[in-house]
C-alpha cells in the first residue's frame, strides 16, 4: 500500500517508517487498551502460577491486530500472504476466545481447532508452493508426494502452535524465544535470497512482539495469552515452511520444542499408551528448572535464549 509513495520517498525509508510505526503503535495500543482485556485467574498447576492472577490476559489480540495493519500498510500484499494473514488471525481469535472464557477450554477442544487450522494452512501452502524439501546440510533437494507433504506440514504447524503455547509461562520467555527463532529464519532467508516481501513480514512480526515485551519483561504487567502464543506458533511454522527447509524447525526452534513439547510428549505417552516417561521432570521445562534447580525467571529466560542463540548461530554458519 505504501509503495504508491515510491516516487516521493525511498523504499528503505518507508520500510524503516513501517518498523517504527509498528513498535510505537503496539506499545501505545497495549498501554491504552490493556484494561479492556480479560483478567488472568492464575494457574494452579504452574510453578508460581498464581502470581499472574489479575493481570490483563490476551494481549496477543492487540499486537496481532497491529501486525495485520502494518502488513497491509507497508508490505506488498499478494494472495498467498493474505491467506497466511487470515490463518494467523484465525489462530489468534481461537486463542482469544479461550482467554475470554470463564471456564478454560479443555485440551481436546483446543487441539481440534489447532488441527483444523493446521490442515487448512498446509493445504494452502501447497497450493502456492511445491512439495520440494531442501536438506541444507546435504545440499540436496527432494520432491515428496503432495499428500505426504501435507500430512507432515500439518504436524509441523500443529506442533509449532502447541509448543509455543506451552512455553508461555515465564515473563518474556515465549516472546524472546520466538524472536530468536524468527530472526534466525530472517537471516537464513537473506542468505538464500528468499522472498524479501515475506521476510519483511517476519521483521515486523518480531517488532510487534518487542512492543509487547515492553510490558511483559519480569515483572510483567500483562500476558499475551493463547491469543498471542497460538498466533506466534502458526506464524513461526509458516515462516519455516517458506524457507523450503522444514527440518530447520528442529534446530531454530529447539528450545521452544523442548520447553513446550516435553510436556505434550509426556502427557501423550501416559494418556494414550499408559507409559510413564520423564516422571522426575516437571513440565513445561521452565517449571522444572525454576522449582527443582531454583532458577529465577530472569535466569530461565537468559539461559534458554542463550542456548537457542548458540544453536541458531551454528545453523546460520552451516547454511552460509
Amino acid at each position: 500500500m505504501i509503495f504508491c509513495l515510491n516516487n516521493i520517498i525511498d523504499t528503505k525509508v518507508l520500510l524503516l517508517i513501517g518498523i517504527l510505526f509498528t513498535f510505537f503503535t503496539t506499545c501505545l495500543l497495549l498501554y491504552k487498551f490493556s484494561g479492556n482485556l480479560p483478567k488472568d485467574k492464575g494457574r494452579d498447576y504452574a510453578h508460581d502460577g498464581k502470581l499472574s492472577a489479575g493481570k490483563p490476559r490476551g494481549a496477543g489480540f492487540i499486537f496481532i491486530i497491529v501486525f495485520i495493519l502494518t502488513s497491509i500498510l507497508f508490505t506488498k500484499i499478494d494472495k498467498e500472504i493474505i491467506v497466511y494473514l487470515i490463518y494467523v488471525v484465525a489462530a489468534m481469535l481461537i486463542g482469544f476466545l479461550d482467554d475470554c472464557s470463564k471456564t478454560p477450554w479443555n485440551e481436546y477442544k483446543k487441539g481440534l481447532f489447532d488441527l483444523i487450522i493446521s490442515i487448512m494452512t498446509s493445504v494452502s501452502f501447497l497450493y502456492f508452493n511445491s512439495s520440494e524439501i531442501q536438506f541444507d546440510l546435504l545440499k540436496i533437494n527432494v520432491t515428496i508426494n503432495p499428500i505426504i507433504f501435507t500430512i507432515l506440514a500439518t504436524i509441523l504447524i500443529w506442533l509449532s502452535i502447541n509448543v509455543t503455547n506451552c512455553s508461555d509461562g515465564v515473563d518474556g520467555l515465549s516472546g524472546i524465544l520466538s524472536i530468536a527463532t524468527l530472526i534466525t529464519v530472517y537471516i537464513l532467508n537473506k542468505i538464500k535470497e528468499i522472498n524479501p516481501d515475506y521476510n519483511y513480514l517476519i521483521l515486523i512480526f518480531c517488532i510487534c512482539i518487542l512492543g509487547y515485551l515492553w510490558y511483559n519483561i519480569s515483572p510483567s504487567s500483562m500476558i499475551m495469552g493463547d491469543a498471542g502464543s497460538r498466533a506466534m506458533g502458526i506464524f513461526i511454522a509458516i515462516s519455516i515452511l517458506k524457507t523450503g527447509s522444514p527440518l530447520l524447525f528442529i534446530p531454530v526452534a529447539l528450545l521452544l520444542i523442548l520447553d513446550g513439547g516435553l510436556g505434550l510428549f509426556k502427557v501423550s505417552m501416559l494418556r494414550f499408551f499408559k507409559l510413564k516417561v520423564f516422571v522426575n521432570i516437571r513440565t513445561p521445562l521452565h517449571d522444572h528448572v525454576r522449582k527443582s534447580w531454583n532458577w529465577s525467571n530472569t535466569q530461565v529466560v537468559f539461559r534458554f535464549v542463550t542456548i537457542q542463540i548458540l544453536i541458531s548461530m551454528a545453523v546460520i554458519y552451516i547454511s552460509n
